[in-house]
């Protein structure tokens, strides 16, 4: 039987596509073979980044004798985690529950129903640290399979029961100034001082909590809220996290002080930091904050841009098989690229000696302090980057996922706006354009797309909830309410399919990350808490609260009293786990914060729209984070917040909201700028 997965869109599962084990994308027919044939089902599920997913794969996997041993007494499919979200989460929580961890690969035996009975990661292809062989454990499964199947397939649906029973709801609170100042108190206790970030290795970018941070102080001035935020944000730009050469952040630091990343670079990652440092230099002037915002949107543009206008998922840890080849450095080579003098001092520059910080003499490159002559720097980095060209390179995954470039839309808006960059608002725009044409089927939103070319999965929660978001970002960026429409269309499609609703049909303001119409796994998913990314839910209450101020008051209401309901369904967690709840608390505290609106309308003559444009740029640039800005004629079709905003003696005009209450017109800028303030 042949392996299926060459036709595969996903990158992940074309990179198996020649091994000899018998390899099936994720289908009813796998199930029904396994269930023809009476054999477990091997689930394996990977993403093309991975490097154990590599790892495992050169040990096991190519290995034609394994192969063989799998063909024989498994049916065995290969899922990608980034493409089929709701199948990981599933299966990612019994994996969990049955050896109090997770992580990728993940290595899970399943019967014909889909019930799992052992679940596990990696396996090494020896035994290694109490670990058996993948070999050893594949006969163990078959033994039990054969000798005692009735039992195994007991077990695995008491499994599943048992999974499913288990409550996802979390004891629902009201969420007051009192939480949200709470929530930074837990943060206090948590935090590196000296390194910054959260608690202990391995790190990764807190970016859903530094946005919490920075709104929270936009709005109380609390001074601990910004600290823990430039704290951070400097020792992760500082660290070998970051590229110091081409810009972008990997994925996490493997110690406590960002010096050697796990050197996968995402684009979930990047396009959430892009938008927390062009916040952070909006709102301080930072200079070191602007040039990480620059430098991280020119690697997205440069390095993850597809052809079509999209983003794709991520750039690999290894390269030529080996993790971290292409970014680090000995002194000799060094002295190779740069000559002695340069050489030296680019090394007391980046961090390079002669004990390497990643493996004998080879460093990560950090930049303790900025280069004492900047000229010299940019040369030095000229000509590191072209030997580093020369270098293998890591491999890309360029599938298209909506919900990490809809966050990408949506950081590219806002960067454009702090730092007043037309580019990156233009490649915003045509990545939304992208993903409303190629992934939306017969009405229905679907999460990848490759070459241009959409997949089969259909998309999750987060997927249009980020999406929404997005729209809404462009909507206020451009004025243009198409933005608009799309959004709505997209927010009540949203609601029809993953609401959870009473017995009386109301909506709860909870929802599931799969829609009601969405292929029937042994569970149903529904993440509460915020990881690398916002959970589904929390994305989507940021939605629906942006959604409710741009919309005409008939429908206002509704999406209001939906995310506030959201938020209180978990206000336990942002009370006492404010760590996994970085996007809830910056909904939160956007609500608080009303949000604010500004209405900045004048005539569409040419004088008019210079105006209005000076005015819209300093409500953009002195606005808190999650606030919301349109310009545009008044009473324009189509855009609700411009609607009975006359000018002021003809003149251009701000109208500035705090939740239902609005100041005096402001046509002058600075008067503008001193209202925005208080």
């Amino acid at each position: 039987m042949a392996n299926r997965l060459a036709g595969s869109t996903s990158p992940y599962l074309r990179q198996h596509a020649d091994n000899p084990i018998d390899w099936q994308p994720w289908s009813q027919a796998a199930f029904a073979e396994a269930r023809r044939r009476e054999v477990p089902v091997l689930l394996s599920v990977g993403y093309a980044a991975c490097h154990w997913c590599h790892v495992m794969a050169h040990e096991s996997f190519e290995d034609p004798e394994v192969a063989a041993y799998v063909n024989e007494h498994f049916v065995a499919i290969k899922v990608d985690r980034e493409e089929r979200p709701d199948v990981d989460a599933v299966y990612m929580e019994a994996t969990q529950a049955m050896t109090g961890q997770g992580g990728w690969p993940m290595t899970c035996f399943l019967t014909a129903d889909g019930d799992p009975f052992h679940c596990g990661t990696y396996y090494p292809a020896r035994p290694y640290g109490g670990m058996p062989s993948f070999t050893q454990l594949l006969g163990a499964v078959v033994r039990a399979w054969t000798s005692d199947g009735e039992r195994v397939r007991d077990a695995a649906r008491s499994i599943t029961r048992r999974l499913s029973s288990v409550s996802r709801s979390l004891p629902a609170a009201g969420v007051d100034h009192d939480t949200l100042a709470g929530a930074v108190v837990a943060l206090t206790r948590d935090f590196d001082e000296e390194h910054g970030g959260f608690g202990g290795a391995p790190k990764f970018p807190p970016s859903a909590v530094l946005e919490f941070l920075l709104r929270h102080h936009e709005r109380t001035g609390d001074s601990d809220a910004l600290a823990m935020t430039e704290i951070t944000a400097e020792a992760m730009a500082r660290g070998g996290v970051f590229d110091q050469l081409a810009g972008g952040f990997a994925r996490y630091s493997v110690d406590a002080t960002w010096t050697v990343p796990h050197f996968e670079k995402m684009l979930y990652d990047n396009v959430q930091l892009l938008r927390v440092y062009a916040h952070l230099a909006r709102l301080t002037g930072s200079g070191s904050a602007a040039r990480v915002t620059d430098m991280t949107a020119a690697f997205l543009l440069r390095d993850l841009r597809t052809s079509d206008g999209g983003f794709a998922s991520a750039l690999d840890a290894d390269a030529a098989g080996e993790e971290g080849s292409t970014y680090v450095w000995s002194p000799d080579e060094l002295a190779e690229v740069l000559g002695p003098d340069d050489a030296a001092w680019a090394a007391a520059l980046l961090g390079v000696g002669p004990v390497g910080t990643f493996s004998g003499d080879r460093s990560t490159l950090r930049m303790p302090a900025d280069p004492d002559d900047a000229g010299r720097w940019q040369a030095v980095r000229k000509a590191l980057l072209a030997a580093r060209a020369r270098r293998p390179q890591p491999e890309r995954d360029d599938k298209v996922v909506v919900a990490w470039n809809a966050l990408g839309i949506t950081a590219l808006v806002e960067a454009s706006a702090a730092l007043g960059r037309s580019e990156w608002l233009a490649a915003a725009r045509r990545a939304a354009s992208l993903l409303l044409r190629v992934h939306v089927v017969d009405g229905r939103l679907r999460r990848t797309s490759r070459d241009g070319v959409v997949g089969d999965a259909p998309a999750v929660l987060e997927d249009h909830a980020a999406l929404a978001e997005a729209l809404l970002a462009l909507h206020q960026a451009t004025g243009e309410a198409r933005w608009l429409a799309e959004a709505r269309t997209l927010l009540e499609t949203t609601l029809a399919h993953f609401a959870e609703t009473d017995d009386d049909g109301a909506p709860t303001g909870r929802f599931w990350d799969t829609a009601d119409d969405a292929e029937a796994l042994v569970t149903r998913p529904r993440e509460v808490t915020d990881g690398a990314t916002p959970c589904g839910s929390s994305l989507l209450a940021g939605a629906l609260l942006t959604a409710s101020v741009l919309v005409e008051p008939e429908a206002s209401g509704r999406y209001r009293e939906l995310a506030e309901a959201a938020v209180a369904s978990v206000g336990g967690l942002l009370a006492r786990h404010a760590r996994f709840a970085g996007w809830w608390l910056a909904v939160a505290d956007t609500a608080a914060h009303g949000p604010l609106q500004v209405a900045v309308v004048s005539d569409d003559g040419t004088e008019g729209r210079a105006g209005r444009e000076r005015l819209a740029e300093t409500a953009r640039r002195h606005a808190p984070g999650g606030s919301v800005v349109v310009a545009g004629e008044p009473d324009a079709e189509g855009v609700p917040l411009l609607a009975g905003r006359p000018l002021v003696a003809g003149a251009p005009a701000a109208y500035v909201c705090r939740g239902f209450v609005c100041d005096r017109p402001r046509t002058a800028t600075d008067d503008l700028a001193a209202a925005l303030a208080r």
